[in-house]
């Protein structure tokens, strides 16, 4: 048994004769019929009886043609694969992001990839900095985004972005009067701090202690969307990546520049040792324009970036 007998069998199966699978194929009906006198002696039963010089399938030839057309389908997805894995080298791609990004960059990179790659599935999974550097080391993501706080040794890594941190407030907070917050503004203020450990904490605290203020923390957390979600419900007020305040302005949150140079740095991970397919370029690509986009519908607030 070989595909050109079974592709023969299709042809006699679509075309209901061996004359049409003959025209369909372009071969003599004599070949035809060899073949399929070939394919029985393999599979070792009738797939057709012959009455008056025409083929009519049996129930055995009706199931073998069944498991046929499946093996045909199973072939065409063959096709679209290697088709895909021609163009783009995969046709899926995992993308690993920190919380930041994850909810609001990321999602418009993804709009602008999929203009380009609508065919290539996506995974997106939010995880830790640290953590998002041991998928993509161990292989089971193709790119990441992560804060600089991390040991980038044994991974390929670029710089990605550098965001001047703003101060988020909930509406109607005095200090909305200010057109921008400095850090004396924020002694004894319920304050909702990042996670001790994250270096733009430590950086933060560093401003405090220079200028002699001590804001008073109400909750830490490790995210900055989450500074901003706790900020809005009226917790404190807290200094945040302007990315992870995209959307939040619409919503009531009041978003103020940050007098002093604080930054959160941020880098693309790729897996080590591993030649980029070229989806994993292209969604490099859509990363880092997304860095200047907006979100559908938002309000711009960049000027703080």
């Amino acid at each position: 048994m070989n595909f050109r007998q079974l592709e023969i069998f299709r042809a006699v199966i679509t075309g209901g004769s061996a004359s049409r699978a003959s025209e369909l194929l372009d071969i003599s009906q004599p070949a035809v019929s060899r073949s399929i006198a070939e394919l029985e002696a393999s599979i070792g039963f009738q797939l057709f009886n012959r009455i008056r010089g025409r083929l009519v399938i049996t129930p055995e030839g009706q199931l073998f043609a069944e498991e046929v057309a499946t093996a045909f389908v199973a072939m065409d997805r063959l096709k679209t694969s290697s088709l895909k894995i021609r163009d783009f080298g995969s046709g899926h791609i995992r993308i690993a992001s920190l919380a930041a990004m994850g909810s609001t960059l990321v999602p418009r990179a993804v709009r602008l990839f999929q203009a380009e790659h609508r065919d290539v599935a996506i995974t997106l999974h939010v995880d830790s900095s640290a953590n998002i550097k041991d998928l993509v080391a161990r292989g089971q993501f193709d790119i990441g985004l992560a804060a600089d706080e991390i040991d980038l040794s044994g991974i390929d890594h670029r710089p990605f972005a550098s965001f001047k941190a703003v101060c988020v407030l909930p509406r109607d907070h005095p200090l909305t009067s200010q057109k921008a917050i400095r850090p004396e503004f924020l002694h004894r203020e319920p304050f909702i701090a990042l996670a001790p450990g994250d270096r733009t904490r430590e950086k933060l605290d560093a401003i405090f202690r220079q200028h002699e203020t001590q804001p008073s923390v109400v909750i830490e957390t490790p995210n900055s969307s989450t500074v901003c979600a706790l900020a809005l419900e009226g917790i404190g007020v807290g200094v945040a990546n302007p990315i992870a305040a995209d959307g939040y302005s619409e919503r009531g949150l009041e978003i103020r520049p940050f007098s002093e140079e604080v930054y959160f740095e941020s880098h693309l991970l790729f897996r080590p040792d591993v030649q980029k397919a070229r989806i994993v370029n292209a969604m490099a690509a859509a990363l880092l324009q997304a860095r200047t986009l907006l979100p559908t519908g938002a309000k711009s607030h960049r000027s703080y970036i």
